[in-house]
């Protein structure tokens, strides 16, 4: 029988949408806050928030007539109308916040606008009205939600432990607080500081207090505009990078999202200048017009709908690519360093003034047409860096507000990325002195003050990369394969291999259906080097049914460059002088000779003074 649910059900219902754990009523919260135009926001848990929630904040607070309409559902003063979701500003707007939480919780308001001499004070459980009533308060609003998942036992047993359900709160407050560097917000757990921000506006700062400073240290301004899309911000160097997607940050109109487009487009920026499997630090700001998204996709608001998906892309991964290629990025060796456990352990006269880091951002990037235009599938990569970086915990004191303070305001240099001799200058070729080789695999170079290490299949992998790809940009010839190579594929990666038939045949690749599942191939590219074609083959058609990433003939063809590499000279292989100096000359012709094209550093430096300092010649 067919039956109208009763009120208490639909709002259990509702509230499942919107408060999928603790996290998702901070962020509900927090972005109330935010549209009330508080500057300064506290956010208080208990045992991962399953006991207590509790934020506030200085905003414009509600008046009396409009607390408990704020209830109700779909109540909301964002929009009037359908036709404002079309321009919506804020972020919220759906009205269901309020009324889902107290439906599932035990909820107090205490709020005070500024034309009131009082404030008010309400209670709620389970969406059942307990008081309002008349109470000395401050402007703004302060909201505490206590027990959740009291009335609905079974949710509450799928929630984490208080330890992780913390760290989902924690890891969202960074987030917001990075969306909105002029807010100062605080988050207090089991009445212990985790975090803060001063509210000044400043990315660097908000970055270098809830990252610490190595990824600090290791930004690169973006700023970028293109086809009426602003993208600004930072993005990290890639030694500075994630086993995940966790801080892959951006950030729309002020609202954070997640959206695949924006991501395959950063990760495609990147290229392989990563290592395989981990993903980048970035924090970006889009300032795009409300009408081209749609962020009423999901109650949560963390998804939205882009009408101009490809133009969305093509900027950002352009975006990525300018940052990038503004910088030299051989990676330094640096003197060993203390360690420190605690930034508030530290005297502020203790802390090495070395510059103004902000001088790396007071440059804005040049769009490099001509670099932005090579295939963006030409992937070099950054791996973890070499020397051990100081570890600081979050600043939690003044005596931290200090450090801070003095490491961004001193006025001393700093070493900031890119400031480094030109030792990839053809022009200083005939400066590099090649000392010898060492294990069978690293070759030395001294050169200007400089001990260059280069891995000499890292080297060899990466000038074959750009040899097949130089090869490649011309028409390739087949070279007949006797006996022809026979394939067993899967549905799924015989469907692969039928929609990029075309690309492949392009590349070189004849490739004919023998009955069933087999597969015969007679031709292959006759540039490829001497490696298993087979193996290669069924690599490369696993990468297009599993991944799906493969779409263009540009990025096959850098698969299968990078697949051919594996013909380069092994380690513990020893090269005769005149080979050495051969492979160093051509690597150093490239245009971004740093990476492999899997990810792996071709080469490393380390100054004449950081190798006298670990001599204990300097002190």
């Amino acid at each position: 029988m067919i039956a109208v649910l009763d009120k208490d059900t639909i709002d259990k219902i509702a509230a499942g949408e919107v408060v999928e754990r603790p996290a998702s009523i901070v962020k509900e919260l927090l972005e109330n806050a935010i549209d009330a135009g508080a500057t300064s926001i506290t956010v208080e848990i208990k045992d991962g928030g399953k006991s207590l929630i509790r934020v506030t904040d200085n905003g414009s607070g509600i008046a009396k007539d409009e607390v408990r309409i704020a209830f109700l559902r779909h109540a909301t003063s964002k929009i009037q109308s359908a036709d404002d979701l079309q321009n919506i500003t804020s972020l919220g707007f759906r009205g269901e916040a309020l009324s889902s939480i107290a439906a599932v919780s035990k909820m107090e308001m205490i709020t005070k606008v500024r034309s009131e001499m009082v404030g008010h004070w309400y209670v709620i459980e389970g969406g059942i009205e307990q008081s309002f009533e008349e109470v000395g308060a401050v402007d703004g609003t302060s909201i505490i939600v206590r027990d959740l998942f009291f009335n609905t036992p079974a949710r509450r047993k799928f929630l984490k432990s208080n330890q992780t359900e913390a760290a989902h709160i924690a890891e969202l407050v960074e987030k917001i607080a990075l969306s909105h560097q002029d807010v100062s917000i605080r988050l207090i757990a089991n009445n212990q500081a985790k975090l803060q921000t001063s509210g000044n506006g400043n990315l660097k700062d908000s970055i270098y207090r809830l990252y610490g400073r190595e990824v600090a240290m290791a930004l690169l301004p973006v700023e970028y505009r293109a086809q009426g899309i602003e993208i600004t911000g930072v993005i990290a160097r890639p030694e500075v990078s994630r086993a995940s997607r966790s801080m892959e940050m951006y950030f729309v109109n002020g609202r954070y999202i997640k959206a695949k487009t924006i991501a395959s487009a950063i990760e495609e920026g990147y290229g392989n200048r990563l290592m395989q499997h981990q993903y980048p630090f970035t924090v970006l700001h889009y300032h795009i017009p409300p009408e081209v998204m749609d962020v009423n996709v999901h109650p949560t608001k963390m998804e939205v709908r882009f009408s101009e998906e490809v133009k969305i892309y093509e900027v950002t991964r352009d975006a990525i690519v300018s940052a990038l290629m503004e910088k030299e990025l051989i990676k330094r060796v640096e003197a060993d360093r203390v360690q420190l456990k605690r930034v508030s352990d530290l005297p502020v006269s203790d802390v090495k003034q070395k510059g103004k880091i902000s001088e790396a951002f007071e440059t804005k990037p040049q769009h490099n047409q001509r670099k932005i235009q090579e295939r963006i599938e030409n992937y070099q990569v950054q791996s973890d860096p070499v020397s051990n970086p100081i570890f600081l915990d979050r600043p939690q004191e003044e005596k931290t507000n200090q450090v801070v303070d003095k490491v961004w305001n001193s006025t001393e240099e700093v070493p900031v990325v890119g400031e480094q001799l030109k030792f990839l200058d053809k022009k200083n070729l005939h400066l590099h002195k090649i000392v010898g080789q060492i294990f069978g695999t690293y070759w030395i170079v001294e050169f200007n003050q400089k001990m260059i290490v280069i891995d000499q299949h890292a080297a060899h992998e990466k000038v074959l990369y750009e040899r097949l790809m130089k090869q490649y940009q011309n028409t390739v010839p087949s070279q007949m394969v006797v006996p022809p190579i026979l394939l067993t594929l899967t549905a799924i990666e015989a469907d692969a291999l039928n929609q990029n038939q075309k690309v492949l045949s392009d590349l070189g690749f004849h490739i004919e259906n023998f009955g069933g599942h087999e597969y015969r191939i007679d031709g292959v590219p006759s540039i490829l080097p001497s490696v298993s074609k087979k193996e290669m083959l069924k690599e490369l058609i696993a990468e297009l049914a599993d991944h799906n990433q493969l779409k263009t003939l540009e990025s096959i063809i850098a698969k299968t460059a990078s697949m051919a590499c594996k013909a380069a000279v092994k380690g513990n292989h020893t090269l005769s002088l005149l080979e050495a100096k051969a492979l160093i000359d051509e690597l150093m012709s490239l245009e971004n000779p740093y990476n492999c094209p899997h990810g792996r550093p071709t080469m490393f430096e380390m100054s004449k003074y950081e190798i006298e300092k670990k001599f204990k010649r300097i002190v």
